[in-house]
């Protein structure tokens, strides 16, 4: 117990503080609460390029009891508290910059209840997406969210995660019924519930969605579910440049064509993922698509997208129905976290993410590889342009100063670019410590109620500290 948090470092009493905090934590979970280096290690970074700083004591709790039971520790002894789900933040969400207890959930993974008949499940937020669609596969549901990584159930609702389906079947905030959320002070408290609408006060369900842990922590999470479609075809198209690219499924969304999937990939992003994949993708601009529905249905939406990608210049499309095959076409996509991260080693990923409207989405992607460019850093692109959403990767040595510096400008002026034209500064990797400044910016008055509503859930600021909200 001697990490000194640097939030309270001037203050005398916190050892004293932690010391106690831990002896009540040790009693109340035994040895599901460590103040082991190692296990404090692992809980002091996520996959962000943000420096990792270590949590005083790490806690497993299993139930919502056990987690108001901490809440109640921490607040008691003004203690900061970091719930933690799989660990796969890009924006710094989990790092307990202060110390203080991070919260890891990962022993609540239990799948608590399926309703078939009303089309909803409800979950611990330890559970993975993947392993709840293992769970529920009997059933004929899934779970649609799917932002690429085997994250948590609970992190994905603290950071209003989306991905590959949301163009189809929204995000969390899409799919989130009702909550289970353990307050600052150990009270807890459920919001919304099994019905599919509700005019019933307050939307306190959305309000912690998002909120990335600094308003409480989520215990328990009723999801909507979605009937498995009937059929599906994957397909592939290669495109000249980033332009016709971007232009074909702008175009594919104005159709008003029912796409399960629009994804973008640049060359470099393409170049990254045959690397690591061992693919064989000639390295130029791709779309990947996924057609949900009947045979007729999905049929017919391939050969109407397949002429609008070859009026645009796309060639070589390619679809597949049999999972096997539509597995391999998606292989590229699903692995480009992990190519990026290998693409330049032993640089790191300074992920970024904007969404904007799909009028501006050709004009802003063009001019952020520009900006890179001319940067001289290694950025590839991706994105769900079906939404309008699109990632830039920065590949930097984060100690490398001047590396960095020029990173970030490129990420400023993608952000002000986005926002300027009326989008947004994040659309699914959150605000963590990436993005909080933007938040004036995109905000402007609106970001004085924000503090507000945190400052009543919240008053002592134990929740995720440093998150969020810009000093």
């Amino acid at each position: 117990m001697n990490h000194p948090s640097p939030h309270f470092a001037a203050d005398a009493s916190h050892k004293q503080r932690l010391e106690l905090a831990f002896q009540q934590l040790r009693e109340l979970l035994g040895d599901r609460a460590s103040a082991g280096e190692s296990v404090r290690a692992i809980h002091g970074r996520d996959e962000s390029w943000h420096p990792p700083q270590m949590p005083d004591i790490v806690v497993f709790p299993q139930n919502t009891a056990e987690v108001s039971s901490v809440a109640r520790i921490c607040h008691a002894h003004g203690i900061p508290m970091i719930p933690f789900g799989a660990g796969s933040s890009v924006e710094g969400a989990l790092i307990p910059v202060h110390g203080g207890v991070v919260i890891d959930t990962c022993q609540m993974d239990q799948l608590l209840s399926v309703n078939p008949g009303n089309f909803d499940c409800v979950v611990q937020p330890g559970l993975l997406r993947r392993a709840l669609n293992e769970r529920i596969k009997d059933t004929g549901l899934f779970f649609s969210v799917d932002p690429g990584a085997d994250a948590s159930i609970g992190g994905m609702t603290a950071t209003r995660a989306s991905g590959t389906n949301t163009v189809r079947y929204g995000t969390m905030a899409d799919v989130v019924r009702g909550l289970e959320v353990v307050l600052a002070d150990g009270r807890i408290i459920r919001t919304g519930s099994r019905a599919r609408k509700s005019s019933a006060g307050y939307d306190l369900t959305h309000l912690f969605v998002g909120a990335e842990g600094t308003l409480g922590i989520v215990t328990e999470i009723t999801l909507r579910l979605y009937p498995r479609p009937e059929h599906v075809i994957s397909a592939t198209c290669q495109f000249p440049d980033v332009d016709a690219a971007v232009d074909t499924a702008v175009a594919i969304m104005q159709s008003g064509l029912g796409v399960a999937r629009l994804e973008f990939l640049d060359e470099v992003m393409i170049d990254a993922t045959n690397r690591y994949s061992k693919l064989d993708l000639p390295c130029t601009p791709h779309l990947f698509f996924e057609f949900h529905g009947s045979p007729a249905q999905t049929q017919e939406i391939s050969q109407i997208v397949q002429e609008l990608c070859e009026d645009n210049g796309g060639r070589a499309f390619a679809s597949a129905t049999q999972a096997e095959e539509r597995d391999r076409l998606w292989r590229a996509r699903h692995d480009c976290a992990y190519a990026c991260m290998a693409y330049e080693r032993p640089k790191r990923m300074m992920t970024t993410d904007v969404c904007v409207p799909l009028t501006e989405l050709a004009q802003c992607i063009r001019a952020a590889r520009e900006d890179a460019r001319q940067a001289g850093i290694t950025a590839p692109v991706l994105g769900h342009v079906g939404d309008g959403n699109f990632h830039m990767v920065l590949l930097i040595d984060p100690d490398d100063a001047e590396q960095v510096r020029r990173a970030e400008e490129v990420n400023r002026r993608l952000v002000e670019r986005a926002i300027a034209c009326g989008g947004t500064c994040t659309g699914e990797h959150g605000v963590g410590l990436g993005k909080r400044e933007y938040l004036r910016i995109e905000h402007g008055e609106a970001l004085e109620v924000m503090r507000s509503v945190k400052a009543a859930l919240d008053p002592l600021g134990l929740m995720n500290p440093g998150k969020v909200l810009p000093d």
